[in-house]
């Protein structure tokens, strides 16, 4: 099937290898290596859409290759896509094609504080993306508990150290874009807040928040109402008895929240 599907993307090229991905629990994401009929190669990564993100989008292939279409464009650190496929013709499930970008996710950063810092910087230029290109992308469904109104921007939708690609101390890319929508962007903060308070400390999560606020030039006098709204969600989930794998191939147990 992936030879099939390299002869679709680079006509004459060739299949040199292929590798699973560790990745987040709604995708199946394989690296490939390939040659180009020139003899040039290259690396790139295949995800194939599971079944609960196809149940909220089925056509979340094409919505997600056109959103990096528009993030390139406007010069975020995000893989280009290559193709995609709705049709289950090539592969059993809908799938996207990105570049393979050299870096890998850093849940331990020797500087905490340049780490942080640059995720702050980072989201707040997400959430600056015009959204005239996006009317694709669904709106997300607000609590009745987060005071209205709010402004509308795009949101990552899982923004964590594992979506985020780290080389040499630099931040290279933010990756899975399969949550991404239209909504409060104090949402994509709790959710990196929370995120951050258990990998790297309250420090990190204060520094990030912080920062944010700096370079967003917003308020947070909604921000405890998301704090709340996305602790409860993860308590839900793990009730329910879900784990969450993460990029660094761990399964993390939810730790108590507390205030």
């Amino acid at each position: 099937m992936l030879e099939r599907l390299v002869r679709r993307i680079a006509p004459g090229g060739k299949l040199l290898r292929s590798w699973p991905l560790r990745g987040g629990v709604s995708a199946e994401v394989t690296g490939i290596e390939i040659v180009a009929g020139d003899g040039t190669a290259r690396k790139l990564v295949v995800r194939r859409h599971g079944g609960r993100d196809l149940a909220a989008d089925p056509l979340i292939a094409e919505h997600e290759f056109r959103l990096l279409q528009a993030l390139n464009r406007a010069g975020l650190p995000v893989p280009r896509p290559i193709s995609y496929d709705q049709t289950r013709s090539i592969l059993p499930s809908p799938f996207i094609v990105v570049e393979y970008i050299e870096g890998e996710a850093d849940l331990a950063p020797a500087d905490v504080q340049a780490s942080v810092v640059q995720m702050a910087d980072s989201l707040a230029a997400i959430h600056r993306v015009d959204l005239s290109e996006l009317g694709f992308l669904h709106r997300e469904e607000t609590p009745e508990t987060i005071p209205l109104p709010h402004p509308e921007v795009l949101l990552h939708g899982d923004y964590w150290p594992g979506n985020i690609l780290w080389r040499e101390g630099r931040l290279a890319a933010v990756i899975d874009w399969e949550d991404a929508r239209i909504g409060d962007p104090l949402h994509d903060v709790a959710n990196a807040r929370l995120e951050l308070r258990w990998a790297l400390g309250r420090d990190a999560m204060r520094l990030f928040t912080e920062r944010y606020g700096e370079v967003a030039a917003t308020g947070f006098a909604r921000l405890p109402h998301w704090d709340i709204a996305v602790a409860a969600q993860r308590r839900q989930r793990f009730a329910n008895g879900d784990l969450i794998r993460r990029l660094s191939g761990e399964c993390w147990t939810t730790p108590p929240v507390r205030h």
